[in-house]
């Protein structure tokens, strides 16, 4: 007999053609338009309301289906919405779109009766699913209800309604036995109904649960005192048919029950004959539970502790160890250039090796050790119960060890390596927070002596932190009187001509205490400080003052470069600064040349595009300095208006008479087909010159010619006409 036939038996038939009312509470007028575009349809009354208070107003009516709910309203926030709800036993339906990322509020959503949660950054189309679902659950329980208010008129009836059932429905005698079990059995647990009567309900129990089962499956009370939404396991009978979707054996239901009595004069209940049960799957429901609370201790990306998970357990191992007298391990881990795989290859190829470098490191560790991951490429790991320091060497060797095989990135070999730190309880620190930060430390310093290893931690290590520390405020100080910093200029010159083309400014700083400080000691600290901004303003300053001192002093036949850091292409006004001071000192923009790494290029390359093409505009120079030593691409050079390509000093090394290296001749090859100039830095011997001339490079710079010099120097040098030409092979930027 079909449905239809049913429904002709009851009295009145269903109204399937009711309209579906829909409220939206967003204080955002415009999110509320766009969500009742969204959600409109045939059969839909889309209602809207901006605050919470007359949210309550309309929903009191109680005419409304579904109400899409933000959390943060106004005047009332969403929860309490939906406890007043919840009071004033509303069966509005409540589907939750909250741009509220927390974790903890979805759960908090989900257990105040939200029928789903949604966060606004998700597809819209999860969004209309969901209040379609919630409209379709709705059609079926008025359904559902007013087919059960009619079973007293049809036993057909009531047989369709539990064998159509979504939950499992069954009696049982008063030994345990089943006596009746609807279709749902088959489906959820691949028994047929005519396998399990007659048999007792154990058999369907996972042995783990069978005490609680005993309890609920034998219920003999009834109404209010009887079982309700007891949690149970249920076993399936053969996982190869391929039943609903549990990816094992069993499923998870939630069971109500309640005592069956046959009717008896003497008695007010009558005979006790068995137990009728509803058990509900929910599985599913479960396992987004359960994937929800690994979220909040998990890194998604590694499937690893994350920072939370870590501090707890390390937490746990310090107090076990102090009261057995144990020692333990922590091991800070960073990965060594790993911005530059994210520059290269891009943020999915660095998430790969993040996940191959987490496998590689687990299997170094013991069965009872903690590998977390903090963030980026950041690891910590925990080693509880050790002896002594060798056992934390021991796996330290392990872990660089494994670093010696190339891990694959973008299609090819890339050998990777970390720095590590390693600090002791109780020796290096008796709280969990000063045993990583002095791991860390000890990694860092790791790092300073050239990367690839692991170091101790010591008390001495502590110091040098101290020392940066002062000497960041040092710079900030320095900064602020600006008569600390002196420039220093390399000449660039002309082969052929034997005449300077110009210089580049090199910043120096003249600490009070600790003398002539080079830029690669505190411009990196300055740029990881957030300071180097007010660095790059003073040496424009004084780059732009001083070659307007040389070009009225008639020597106005070159230009001058400056490097930025590429952290300067994250500063919104960085084109209108630069114009400044070329505008302040009447500096011609085609004299400036400004040098950008190549790295810059692949790192949020529309932005820097854009930088680049404005300062072109203005009339500035770019070039691209270190060239060669990146990953570029052709494309890349395309796309950026440089004017010039700077071949890096190392592979000018590698110059000997008669010999030269493919890729400087590439390069230059390169440059003449885009038309570009092109520059040798670090052309220390007159061998190199000379190759390099005979490749078509005439433009260079380097200790052949002249060491970066004071300005006081560098006039004597134009006035002469001479370069000093240094013998010296140091490196061209010190």
């Amino acid at each position: 007999m079909s449905i239809l036939d049913y429904v002709n038996l009851v009295a009145e038939p269903l109204d399937t053609k009711k309209t579906n009312r829909i409220l939206i509470v967003d204080d955002e007028p415009r999110l509320r338009t766009s969500y009742a575009q969204l959600l409109s349809g045939d059969g839909r009354s889309i209602e809207q309301c901006a605050t919470g208070i007359a949210a309550q107003a309309r929903l009191d009516k109680r005419d409304i289906d579904v109400v899409v709910l933000d959390l943060n309203l106004p005047d009332v926030s969403g929860i309490e919405i939906m406890q007043w709800m919840q009071q004033n036993h509303l069966d509005t339906s409540v589907v939750v779109f909250s741009a509220d990322e927390a974790i903890n509020s979805a759960i908090f959503a989900l257990r105040q009766g939200a029928f789903e949660f949604i966060r606004k950054c998700c597809d819209p189309d999860e969004l209309i699913s969901a209040v379609d679902r919630a409209l379709h659950l709705r059609k079926m329980k008025r359904e559902h209800t007013t087919l059960s208010a009619q079973l007293q008129q049809s036993e057909r009836m009531h047989r369709f309604l539990v064998e159509q059932s979504p939950d499992i429905i069954y009696t049982l005698d008063n030994e345990g036995r089943f006596v009746f079990i609807n279709r749902r059995a088959e489906t959820l647990l691949g028994y047929e109904q005519n396998e399990l009567l007659g048999k007792h309900y154990s058999v369907i129990v996972h042995p783990e649960d069978i005490a609680q089962a005993n309890y609920n499956f034998n219920e003999r009370r009834i109404g209010d005192r009887a079982a309700t939404n007891v949690e149970i396991r249920l076993k399936s009978k053969d996982l190869s048919k391929g039943f609903l979707h549990f990816d094992n054996r069993v499923i998870v239901t939630i069971l109500s029950s309640q005592g069956v009595y046959a009717a008896k004069d003497d008695s007010p209940l009558g005979n006790f004959v068995g137990t009728a049960g509803v058990a509900r799957d929910i599985t599913e429901r479960k396992k987004a539970e359960e994937t929800i609370a690994f979220q909040a201790f998990h890194d998604l990306l590694t499937g690893l502790p994350n920072r939370v998970l870590f501090k707890d357990r390390l937490e746990l191992a310090v107090i076990q160890a102090e009261r057995r007298q144990q020692r333990l391990g922590v091991m800070f881990i960073d990965l060594d250039r790993f911005k530059l795989i994210n520059d290269t290859y891009g943020h999915p190829e660095g998430d790969e090796l993040l996940k191959a470098f987490a496998r590689r490191t687990r299997a170094c560790l013991r069965s009872g050790d903690t590998l977390a991951r903090l963030g980026g490429d950041e690891f910590t790991v925990l080693l509880p119960d050790i002896n002594s320091e060798n056992d934390v060497i021991t796996i330290a060797d392990k872990i660089m060890a494994e670093m010696c095989a190339p891990f694959l990135v973008g299609g090819h070999d890339y050998h990777a390596s970390a720095s590590i730190g390693i600090a002791i309880f109780p020796e290096d620190g008796n709280t969990p927070d000063s045993l990583v930060r002095n791991a860390d430390i000890a990694m860092y310093q790791t790092k300073s002596q050239g990367k690839n290893g692991y170091l101790h931690f010591n008390s001495s290590m502590s110091s040098n932190q101290q020392d940066r520390i002062i000497l960041e405020n040092d710079l900030r100080a320095a900064i602020r009187s600006g008569d600390q910093f002196e420039l220093h200029y390399q000449p660039q010159v002309s082969q052929s001509n034997q005449r300077i083309i110009g210089f580049e400014a090199l910043i120096r700083w003249q600490h009070p205490t600790r003398g002539l400080i080079g830029p690669d000691e505190f411009i990196p600290l300055a740029e990881e400080a957030g300071l180097i901004v007010g660095i790059s303003d003073w040496v424009l300053n004084a780059g732009c003052r001083q070659l307007q001192l040389w070009r009225n002093a008639g020597f106005d036949q070159f230009k001058l470069a400056i490097n930025l850091s590429p952290k300067e292409f994250e500063q919104g006004n960085l084109v209108d600064r630069i114009n400044r001071f070329i505008s302040a000192y009447s500096i011609p923009p085609a004299a400036i040349e400004i040098e950008i790494t190549e790295s810059l290029l692949m790192n949020d390359a529309e932005k820097v595009i854009d930088k680049v093409s404005q300062l072109r505009l203005a009339g500035i120079r770019v070039s691209i300095d270190d060239f060669g030593t990146r990953y570029s691409s052709l494309n890349y050079l395309r796309r950026f208006p440089v004017s010039c390509i700077k071949i890096d000093q190392s592979f000018v090394r590698d110059l000997i008479p008669n010999y030269a290296p493919a890729i400087i001749d590439a390069i230059i090859g390169i440059s003449h087909s885009f038309s570009l100039d092109v520059l040798a830095e670090g052309v220390e011997t007159a061998s190199q010159c000379q190759e390099l001339s005979k490749l078509g490079c005439d433009k260079m710079q380097g200790f052949y010619f002249s060491r970066p010099l004071p300005a006081a120097a560098i006039e004597t040098m134009l006035i002469s006409g001479k370069f000093p030409l240094s013998a010296s092979t140091a490196n061209t930027k010190h």
